[in-house]
């Protein structure tokens, strides 16, 4: 009866968010007495899993899976924890996560806790605590299922690194023509050197930078700190950057360790989707910018003069402690 934890990758490599829900998994197993299970699609090295705790690893070889698809994903998870006998399932907060597991509570009969933040608080009743509200507050949740299923929230837990090996086992799991029903035509892909889901910092900008042409040092700060580039709502609707990268409760939810907002005011559906993270700095020259009151630092400054200054004393900072 393992814990199985669903380890997403990309091009064959394990995404950041695929460590931390198999770090997660390793406490939950833990508390149980098992051991952790977890499934791989057609990622090129499994074995480092066993760095964060993973025993055994389950892998899937399925070209048809090359691209996502939440029917045939969730009917693949299926049958793997019917395999494995799991009563506990892991899985990450990503967009495709959050598509395919309705779907595979569905198949389960499980109940599904979305956004978790913590390991749970006890096993007997399985109790849990979820940001709710978006991020203002926490609830505590009770899942009374057989089977149950865990939305760990990113970043919430982190990287626990384990020692200890991941048996590879090879799984091919039924899936019929039904299960491709949806198919994927194209793939849109962001070409940011770091994604804004799996980004420890994000640099974010909004219309206080009053024109695409003043992007550089948006991107030359984030480079710097090997950061992520967003923008803000206005930013994307105004085509100055492209809607993938429109942060906020209307696009991409943010829980990176540390979050920077420049000449972005701070709209409370703004706020709604950065919450999550750790640290968040504004840079503004608006020192009555709603923003000021959600920030852990805020500068009040002209953008143009400060982010270049930031620029300057970082790269000094990193050439003095190379």
């Amino acid at each position: 009866m393992s814990v199985l934890v669903y380890t997403e990758s990309e091009e064959g490599k394990f995404k950041k968010a695929a460590f931390e829900v198999a770090s997660y998994a390793k406490e939950v197993a833990n508390m149980l007495g098992t051991t952790v299970t977890a499934v791989s699609i057609n990622a090129s090295d499994s074995s480092e899993l066993g760095n964060y705790g993973v025993d055994k690893v389950l892998e899937i070889k399925n070209d048809k899976l090359s691209t996502f698809n939440a029917k045939a994903y969730a009917g693949a998870l299926q049958q793997a924890a019917e395999k494995e006998g799991a009563k506990v399932v892991v899985v990450s907060s990503s967009a495709n996560s959050k598509f395919l597991v309705p779907l595979l509570a569905v198949h389960l009969h499980a109940g599904y806790a979305s956004n978790v933040v913590a390991l749970p608080e006890s096993t007997a009743p399985f109790t849990v605590r979820r940001t709710a509200f978006t991020n203002k507050a926490f609830s505590k949740t009770e899942i009374s299922t057989e089977i149950k299923i865990i939305g760990l929230s990113n970043n919430a837990f982190g990287l626990k690194e384990a020692s200890g090996a991941a048996m590879a086992e090879g799984f091919d799991p039924s899936l019929s023509d039904a299960d491709f029903a949806l198919t994927v035509t194209a793939v849109d892909k962001a070409t940011d050197k770091v994604s804004i889901a799996d980004a420890e910092i994000v640099v974010s900008g909004g219309r206080g930078l009053k024109g695409p042409e003043n992007w550089g040092m948006i991107e030359e700060l984030a480079d710097v700190l090997g950061a992520a580039t967003a923008c803000s709502k206005p930013v994307s609707d105004m085509g100055w950057r492209p809607h993938g990268e429109h942060v906020g409760q209307t696009g991409k939810p943010v829980a990176s360790n540390l979050y920077i907002a420049v000449g972005i005011s701070g709209a409370i559906q703004h706020l709604a989707g950065i919450n999550s993270s750790k640290v968040k700095v504004v840079i503004n020259n608006d020192p009555e910018a709603p923003f000021f009151k959600a920030a852990d630092y805020g500068i009040i400054g002209d953008a143009f003069e400060v982010v270049p200054q930031l620029i300057e004393k970082l790269k000094e900072f990193k050439t003095n402690n190379a």
